[in-house]
């Protein structure tokens, strides 16, 4: 199918980028509505105002509106990707451009990714290229298993594009965490033990210049918000025994709600998770036995867990979360190919995710109320030789233009024989 866009004027605005919304409709295509509409052949969705205001077969168009033609192809909500480290990383070689992690830090819980996200970050333009419109940015952990504070963004690349800030907390108890606290996982568990109880009692224990066991009073006023259950604790845990861990401590504290990331034992564990109620982000590509936490890693690991009632989303930890987020697609298409079905992976890469991070009433599905994130692919998403071929972020359209699709073009050129290839 020919990767075009048939509206000349919606060809006029990817040239302006970001723009004030519009009213759009995405017509003549197979919509995917991620509701109990299901897919929707030939179908229309209408956006006004930023928000979808229609889905479905028999969408009336209203005159002068501008239409983008999905040409046969397929029509989406906008990817979101649960788990990056967009804005925060250019090279991750080089220090002075990674702000992800701060291990010379006195703060850990206190640390707040939206003080150093960057929306002009070279790799969201392709992320968004590539479908993801929405994102998790998270940080790492410096010198404790807790990294701090992670935020939501979409990827318009926009000054405002951080539209949920210290949305979440990240703690790190698989066998990396366990190194930064001391050599084991037992210090692990005591450190963070420790720190709940500081923000528990806070700010009493800090009374008359007192610190806390593990935190000092600015962490534990940041972690009080976690600890209360008010924000969720994204918890990094790879191995069975330690799932089953977590699992417990989640049940000590109850007011909690956590969500496990990497978690490549996971499928060992899935109906306690399923009776938990804990969320799973999972990256479907770790088959590897890559470190002793995750000898057991395996590709139908999320067929296992959606088979359990496990709700989940898929990451690309094994791709890299800064420069490689946009292969998202084709870690939920090789889901596919080992035992998940099609809308369950695709629901994890778009609703799921939305859900896991609390705004799935707003992103993730095509359906009246919610955001105008909508993605025009050529083809089955999931596979992986089709590519989008129109982005709208809340009813605008979007630049298809990255540096990397301009440094592709630049050097597909054929430069004859005996001229200088640096010449331009």
């Amino acid at each position: 199918m020919m990767k075009s866009v048939i509206c000349a004027a919606f060809i006029a605005a990817l040239g302006l980028g970001a723009a004030s919304a519009q009213t759009l409709a995405v017509t003549n295509g197979r919509v995917v509505t991620n509701t109990d509409a299901g897919i929707i052949e030939n179908g229309t969705v209408l956006i006004r105002d930023g928000m979808i205001e229609a889905a479905g077969a028999n969408v009336s168009i209203p005159s002068g509106v501008e239409v983008i033609d999905a040409n046969g192809g397929w029509i989406t909500p906008g990817l979101f990707h649960p788990h990056t480290q967009l804005g925060l990383i250019e090279v991750a070689l080089e220090s002075s451009t990674s702000d992800a992690a701060a291990p010379g830090a006195s703060f850990t819980a206190a640390i707040d990714v939206a003080d150093a996200y960057n929306p002009a970050g070279g790799y969201i333009a392709d992320s968004r290229r590539h479908g993801i419109t929405r994102y998790g940015v998270f940080p790492s952990t410096g010198r404790g298993i807790i990294a701090g504070r992670g935020a939501l963004a979409s990827s318009t690349g926009a000054p405002d594009a951080l539209f949920a800030t210290r949305a979440f907390l990240y703690v790190d108890m698989s066998q990396s965490g366990a190194s930064t606290a001391g050599g084991s996982r037992n210090a692990a568990w005591a450190y963070l033990r420790a720190a709940f109880e500081d923000a528990r009692f806070y700010p009493g224990r800090f009374m008359a210049h007192h610190e806390g066991d593990a935190i000092n009073r600015f962490d534990a006023a940041a972690l009080v918000s976690a600890v209360r259950g008010e924000i969720p604790i994204f918890m990094q845990v790879e191995r069975a025994s330690d799932i089953r861990r977590a699992i417990r401590f989640s049940r000590d504290h109850p007011a909690a709600r956590f969500v496990f990331v990497g978690a490549a034992e996971s499928w060992m564990v899935a109906e306690e998770l399923a009776e938990a109620g804990i969320p799973v982000i999972i990256d479907p590509l770790r088959n590897l036995p890559a470190s002793f936490d995750i000898l057991a890693a395996r590709l139908d690991a999320p067929a296992r867990l959606h088979a359990a009632g496990v709700q989940t989303a898929y990451t690309t930890i094994s791709a890299d979360l800064y420069f490689n987020p946009r292969l998202i697609t084709q870690h939920a298409g090789n889901a596919v190919a080992h035992g998940a079905s099609w809308e369950d992976a695709f629901r994890s890469i778009t609703l799921s995710a939305a859900e896991i991070h609390g705004v799935g009433d707003r992103y993730g599905a095509l359906a009246s109320g919610y955001a105008g994130d909508v993605v025009v692919w050529d083809g089955d998403p999931l596979e992986v030789l089709n590519a989008p071929v129109a982005v709208v972020i809340d009813g605008v359209s979007q630049s298809m233009v990255s540096r990397q699709s301009r440094l592709a073009e630049r050097y597909a050129e054929q430069v004859p024989d005996g001229q200088y290839g640096y010449r331009h």
